[in-house]
């Protein structure tokens, strides 16, 4: 759908904080918590839900970004919802417009009348014997709590921190006498034109940065410790665009979806099996792109096999513009120290900066840091498999949205919220209040959840949950096989362990 000038209406006045008892209770009000909020209306319409939020907006990660040039790192035909397609023909979106988007699409649906406000989650409890959660938010601004109680507890709050990204220590930071900024954190009113800035990163924010900060009138260097694969696409496809808008129905963007879903994850297992012709093409493309004499390496030639890090996309080619224009350059080095007029180096030379950008990385945070407890035991994240890639293994009525690594987060979010229902759907079918994946094979063996090479990904591993051996406990990062698994197999498959029977003391979830 093509977003509106028209910023909509974001906030409703947050429900009266008194404990209250839904059926379904949602942790987060972005891409994935509108997503659910829309499945849990479409196909468990007897279920009472509300979403918790804890910032004081619809949006997300695509709200709390705001740093120039925030964009999809994702074509927007996979990223935007299935049941409400992105009819533009622009395949990368810049931030704002994918906030307008999430918003509209709650504000059509009156998702966002469900959502409350400033509501952090800390802390979740299971009880058997009740058949519920009890959740406790922190309130934002009064330092109060609020209670809730759930049958279904659905986490949508991805899995890094919001309150801060990753921020070394770097040596002699104090003595630098211009301004220090984290992209999770833009000041509104930074002056770029004229001013030398330092993006510290190789990523796909500093990636982004770049280019942005140049057309800005800023001059500025990246200056990264170890490069990235990064490839040009198309900012817009236009041919797709004009079938979005053509062809009846849904039919042109459920074709769409499939096809760069399908293709993303073809070129992800080429790049697996075949990484050494693809390295040699990324390369090449990287080569053409550059002025003449511009060294590919060490700049643009990463140690790692294609995809063994998440790669990044770079629409228009417009980082490649921004060095063609001498505004941007790429210096691959160490940080010997700040100070007080830049950066020193490894090699002796000195960077000059007004400003100095860590887009460092970001901080994993599972669950939100919400604290889990079963019937009185605490729950140890990093001692369970993950069932599907979104339940826990022994934790009852639980569910987590995530993304893929190699394709969009959409994508998946949307299989998970179309499993979720056909959960709830089953449990109110049967009379059975309880659901909980059990791990029964004796064989089965473990490994990370996550898996990329990524600083932040190392970082958080003994902290995150594990994959199994085999399936359903294997992450794949597969549409195809994801689809496969959760929209055509049983939900009782004898994994899925569904108990606690409904008493006439305790009416069944409705």
């Amino acid at each position: 759908m093509t977003p509106s000038t028209a910023p909509p209406a974001a906030r409703v006045a947050p429900a009266p904080a008194e404990p209250v008892h839904v059926d379904v209770l949602v942790v987060g009000a972005g891409l994935s918590g509108i997503c659910a909020g829309h499945y849990l209306q479409a196909e468990c319409p007897w279920a009472t839900y509300a979403i918790l939020e804890a910032r004081d907006a619809i949006g997300g990660t695509w709200d709390l970004f705001r740093y120039p040039g925030v964009r999809s790192d994702s074509d927007m035909f996979t990223l935007g919802y299935p049941f409400r397609p992105w009819r533009s023909d622009r395949m990368i979106a810049d931030g704002p417009s994918i906030r307008s988007y999430i918003r509209e699409t709650a504000a059509e649906e009156g998702i966002d009348r469900h959502v409350r406000f400033g509501h952090q989650v800390v802390s979740a409890e299971w009880s058997s014997d009740a058949a519920r959660w009890t959740v406790v938010a922190r309130c934002a601004g009064s330092g109060t709590t609020a209670e809730m109680t759930c049958s279904f507890l659905f986490f949508c709050s991805g899995y890094y921190r919001y309150d801060h990204g990753y921020q070394p220590e770097f040596q002699g930071a104090d003595r630098f006498g211009g301004a220090i900024v984290h992209p999770q954190h833009w000041p509104e009113e930074l002056e770029m034109e004229g001013r030398r800035f330092v993006v510290i990163g190789s990523g796909a924010t500093a990636l982004t940065l770049v280019p942005s900060l140049a057309a800005r009138g800023a001059t500025v260097t990246m200056l990264q410790r170890s490069p990235t694969y990064v490839a040009s696409v198309p900012a817009r496809n236009p041919l797709v665009g004009a079938l979005l808008r053509i062809l009846p129905g849904s039919a042109a963007a459920t074709g769409t979806r499939w096809a760069f879903a399908l293709g993303t994850q073809a070129f992800y297992q080429f790049c697996q099996r075949h990484p050494e012709p693809v390295r040699r093409l990324l390369l090449w493309g990287v080569k053409r792109q550059l002025p003449p004499g511009y060294a590919v390496d060490p700049h643009f030639t990463p140690a790692y096999d294609p995809w063994d890090e998440r790669m990044c996309a770079v629409p228009g080619g417009d980082l490649f513009r921004a060095i063609r224009s001498g505004r941007a350059t790429i210096v691959t080095d160490r940080i010997t120290t700040f100070t007080e007029t830049g950066i020193d180096l490894e090699s002796g030379r000195h960077l000059d900066a007004d400003i100095i950008v860590a887009a460092t990385g970001l901080e994993l945070l599972f669950l939100g840091g919400t604290e889990l407890r079963v019937d009185g035991e605490p729950v140890d994240l990093s001692m369970r498999l993950v069932y599907k890639g979104m339940m826990l293994q022994d934790v009852p009525n639980a569910a987590v949205a995530v993304g893929y690594t190699n394709a969009s987060w959409t994508l998946r979010c949307d299989l998970t919220c179309r499993y979720v229902a056909r959960v709830l759907r089953h449990m109110r079918s049967t009379g059975l209040r309880q659901c909980a994946p059990v791990n029964r094979d004796p064989s089965m063996t473990d490994a990370p959840l996550i898996d990329l090479q990524s600083g932040y990904v190392r970082r958080a591993v003994d902290r995150m949950p594990r994959q199994g051996s085999k399936r359903p406990w294997r992450v794949y990062q597969s549409y195809a096989q994801d689809y496969r698994a959760t929209r055509w197999a049983r939900v009782d498959d004898g994994v899925m362990s569904f108990t606690n029977p409904a008493r006439r003391s305790v009416p069944a979830v409705s």
